[in-house]
């Protein structure tokens, strides 16, 4: 049976007045629009506790004493990916029987709650040490710094698969409906290797890498687009350059061509993404992309420059200006991946 809503105090208030005037209870109910029974129920309980508020409830004894309930959440505590069946053998180990659903309930009452696992880099300590590092020597540099560096990355963008994730209003047993669903074919159907750079004073060049990604390959993009990027954002004197440790962009002959043209290029730590924003900017645009429902890679390309120019100017401003928080997440967990 369906839980029936509460009555207000103040129509309790008037059963009992009508009561008390010498009215039946079925008249009460006849001129509140409440059930007999419910009218009885509320003027027992006015004769015998003269009160009309709620009165405490037991309710029903916990299966798991406290003892039980600090046991468990510790054991997740130490290690997360305990399942509930671990739980349920060890409480019943220690002489409680209890059930999955009990389980999940006493965790819930502790604040935990059962979640997909994040898929994160692998962090070696080297890496730990350099994420944190990182961290502290900047963490006071002035926003203004920020805003004068470019940043860069490569991302792939899938035609159809993993990156054309959205969410759908649907009625029950609907989640077939043609409207309700994302298309996918084997091996994702293509997909298109992208580069790009950005400033906190907006876009920079995006560039379709239409050959496999390798050491030429990325000199190439940059000598044709880095510093035209930099000329249309019209960066500060000095402005600094940021990309990751890929092989690519460590490579001697790379770091002379920098040399040679002078850019000022930012020490960066390996396995690292979260202290990029550019990555933040990416999954933006993957969600713009697969909103518009690209069928082609020649639609997927043009989609996404017309989305990577479309992105307000807040969003690339936001992202720099907001970077010391990026920084005292790293220090607050020590080195290893934050939110970001």
């Amino acid at each position: 049976m369906a839980k029936t809503k509460e009555l207000s105090k103040d129509t309790r208030n008037k059963i009992v007045d009508l009561h008390q005037a010498g009215k039946t209870e079925s008249a009460i109910g006849k001129q509140l629009g409440v059930k007999k029974s419910t009218v009885g129920a509320i003027i027992r309980k006015w004769k015998t506790y003269k009160t009309i508020d709620n009165l405490p409830r037991s309710g029903a004894p916990r299966k798991i004493s406290p003892r039980g309930v600090k046991m468990i959440t510790r054991t997740v505590s130490k290690n997360p990916r305990t399942t509930r069946g671990d739980l349920v053998n060890d409480l019943q180990r220690a002489g409680t029987k209890v059930t999955k659903a009990t389980i999940s309930n006493t965790l819930h009452c502790q604040g935990l709650k059962s979640y997909n696992a994040r898929c994160v880099p692998l962090l070696k300590p080297v890496h730990v040490w350099a994420h944190l590092k990182f961290a502290r020597e900047h963490l006071d540099n002035p926003e203004e710094d920020w805003e004068n560096v470019i940043w860069s990355d490569e991302t792939k963008i899938e035609l159809f698969g993993k990156n054309s994730t959205c969410r759908v209003w649907r009625r029950k047993n609907a989640e077939l409906h043609p409207k309700n669903t994302i298309p996918t074919v084997k091996h994702g159907g293509g997909n298109i290797m992208l580069w790009g750079c950005f400033s906190a004073k907006g876009p920079g060049q995006l560039i379709h890498v239409k050959e496999r990604m390798n050491g030429a390959m990325y000199h190439e993009i940059l000598n044709k687009n880095l510093l035209p990027s930099a000329r249309a954002l019209k960066m500060k004197r000095g402005w600094v350059f940021q990309h990751d440790n890929d092989p690519k962009h460590t490579a001697r002959a790379m770091k002379e061509w920098l040399r040679e043209k002078h850019f000022k290029v930012l020490e960066w730590p390996s396995q690292s993404p979260d202290l990029n924003p550019i990555e933040n900017l990416w999954r933006e645009l993957k969600i713009r992309v697969a909103q518009r429902q690209p069928q082609n890679i020649t639609a997927l390309e043009e989609i996404c420059m017309e989305e990577w120019a479309k992105l307000p100017a807040t969003v690339y401003k936001n992202l720099v200006v907001t970077y010391r928080k990026r920084l005292t997440s790293v220090i607050a967990n020590k080195g290893y991946i934050t939110k970001y």
